[in-house]
């Protein structure tokens, strides 16, 4: 499983510098916030998986919702003249330095088990 994650990482790093992609600068706010929000759902993927929860169809709705919801929401934003994407940037922000927390302390406590259980080393 962590094969096809690494594999599918360098391949997407290889296609993002060798694939000229560009946007218009107008929609650089959206493509901002529908790539925190896709940032949170991996990262919401790989606690998932460390908790032994992840399910896939959760994760791929849960990837494209979150990263429309977020674009839509400052599209809305936008055309009201609040910036709304604010909303956005604070709750998946938030949830990022919450994940990114839960998922160091899992690798943490794997670190200082031993695989029955016991604890090595001063916790």
């Amino acid at each position: 499983m962590i094969i096809i994650a690494i594999v599918g990482l360098v391949v997407g790093i290889v296609l993002g510098l060798y694939l000229p992609v560009t946007y218009p600068a107008a929609l650089s706010l959206y493509i901002s916030v529908a790539i925190l929000a896709s940032l949170d759902s991996v990262l919401g993927g790989f606690r998932a998986s460390l908790e032994n929860k992840f399910d896939t169809e959760i994760f791929v709705t849960g990837f494209f919702s979150n990263a429309i919801l977020a674009a839509f929401l400052a599209y809305i934003g936008d055309k009201l003249g609040v910036p709304l994407y604010y909303a956005a940037v604070f709750a998946f922000g938030s949830r990022l330095f919450q994940n990114f927390a839960i998922i160091r302390r899992h690798l943490i406590n794997r670190m200082h088990h031993e695989p029955d259980g016991e604890v090595r080393g001063d916790l």
